[in-house]
């Protein structure tokens, strides 16, 4: 379950030659095991779970990178970016989500992302993309380059928008997506951290709002889309 918000975290002093990183994720198991994965290779200097809390606690830290989670239920990784990139510009920022879609690639990188990359990817490679986009690189999981290059190569200045998708939250497209990859009902509650009856009344909304009848429906839905 998201939890509401969490306490400062106090770096033990600045390490010389390790970048500094901020973790920005609704998942508490999660970020604890970033923080542990990354502990040898940079400094984290905080975290946030919510985007009030991340916009005041990178404001405060200043940090190199920020590690931006994509969907949240306060508004998610674009609302801290359109809050931060003007006040802070120095601040670069590298997407780390559950989600592989086109239109949450390019939606990131479009409101000033520096990359895009996958919640499967390693430890060390998380580690070579965080100090790629600190040194102004461009950093995407393998397959999502695509994603960005069509995109702003058909129509660079076209907003990514589709009016079925739009009425879904952010938490009914991670389910719908999950849902068409063949996820069981109970995988989807492990892999969201929220329990098999809050999976159940998603699909239910999606399949309400979409004005379809099953999951077979949905998966062939998100296919024409590419969400899955």
């Amino acid at each position: 379950m998201a939890e509401q918000s969490t306490s400062p975290v106090e770096p033990e002093g600045n390490v010389p030659g390790r970048l500094r990183v901020f973790l920005v994720d609704d998942h508490a198991m999660f970020r604890a095991g970033v923080r542990a994965e990354l502990g040898a290779h940079v400094e984290v200097v905080g975290e946030a779970s919510t985007v009030a809390d991340a916009v005041s606690r990178i404001a405060a830290t200043g940090p190199d990178v920020v590690l931006l989670d994509v969907h949240m239920p306060d508004g998610g990784g674009r609302a801290v970016l359109e809050a931060m990139r003007r006040s802070h510009p120095e601040v670069r920022f590298l997407a780390l989500s559950v989600s592989d879609a086109a239109e949450d690639v390019i939606g990131l990188i479009r409101a000033g992302a520096r990359g895009y990359v996958t919640k499967t990817i390693s430890p060390d490679d998380l580690a070579a993309a965080i100090r790629r986009v600190a040194d102004g690189d461009a950093v995407f999981s393998p397959r999502l380059a695509g994603f960005v290059l069509d995109a702003f190569a058909a129509r660079p200045d076209a907003p990514v928008a589709d009016p079925e998708l739009d009425q879904l939250t952010n938490r009914e497209r991670e389910v719908l997506r999950l849902l068409a990859r063949g996820y069981a009902y109970k995988e989807i509650a492990r892999e969201l951290y929220i329990s098999i009856k809050t999976v159940e009344t998603h699909v239910s909304n999606v399949l309400r709002k979409l004005q379809m009848s099953n999951r077979y429906e949905l998966s062939r839905w998100a296919a024409d889309r590419r969400l899955v």
